[in-house]
């Protein structure tokens, strides 16, 4: 009788997640497909393949999510319509280029600023980023996102950020990093700087409180040797990439 029950349960389940994931997959064909995205933004989506990755991480219309350093808006722009009716998103730390989209494109109107006080600095003679008042001033998040931008941060801005996303998830909630791979336990040089230790990343993560859920292979790429900084044109758009997704435990 209990087996019957649970099976029973689990083919009722079954249907309302798929409609759920359904549901989310379709907003965010719907904001790729969305006039808003420039050509250079459409033109990369092959390589970043957003839906397979934001399926990955475990993203759905209803959550509230926290993207940190948007940059341009790449991600902003697709996020930001996904979430608009049932969820919530929050841009966090180096928003001044995406805090423009947002005053200009009535789609993304209702993307929120967090982290207000929080400051991106470099300190003299250091390559590295480091973070002033790094709270997030948001709570009980869903999901907190990085893209390719793991590696802007010195070891401190490092921690400072991981505590931070710690701070702002609920428990069980999802910290997702995507960054360009480099080769394990090589040292700076010129060619890496925007390259991480995808081993160290984890570790550093762990260190936060967080559990390692899962990678994904969805950014891999074996003809990127690792070997010379992103922005080269051998390598440009198609480097090889580690996706990991953590979850906030109890410490």
């Amino acid at each position: 009788m209990k087996l019957f029950v649970l099976l029973t349960i689990c083919l009722l389940m079954g249907p309302t997640l798929a409609s759920d994931f359904e549901t989310t997959g379709d907003k965010i064909k719907t904001a790729l497909a969305s006039d808003i995205r420039v050509e250079a933004e459409t033109q990369r989506d092959r390589n970043r393949l957003p839906i397979q990755t934001l399926e990955f991480l475990g993203l759905r219309d209803d959550m509230k999510v926290v993207e940190l350093l948007p940059g341009g808006g790449w991600y902003t722009k697709v996020l930001g319509p996904v979430l608009a009716e049932d969820g919530e998103l929050h841009i966090a730390y180096g928003t001044s280029r995406a805090q423009k989209l947002i005053d200009n494109y009535d789609t993304l109107s209702k993307v929120k600023l967090a982290a207000q006080n929080a400051e991106v600095y470099r300190k003299e003679g250091v390559r590295f980023y480091s973070l002033k008042n790094p709270n997030l001033g948001v709570k009980k998040a869903d999901m907190v996102l990085t893209f390719r931008n793991y590696h802007n941060f010195t070891e401190e801005g490092r921690k400072a950020m991981n505590n931070a996303v710690w701070d702002a998830l609920k428990m069980g909630g999802i910290y997702g990093v995507v960054d360009h791979t480099r080769r394990h336990m090589e040292g700076d040089n010129d060619e890496n700087r925007r390259r991480f230790d995808p081993v160290k990343a984890i570790k550093e993560i762990q260190a936060a409180g967080f559990e390692l859920v899962d990678y994904s292979t969805l950014h891999y790429r074996a003809d990127d040797e690792l070997e010379y900084e992103v922005g080269r044109r051998s390598v440009t758009g198609n480097t090889d990439r580690f996706t990991l997704k953590f979850k906030k435990v109890k410490k």
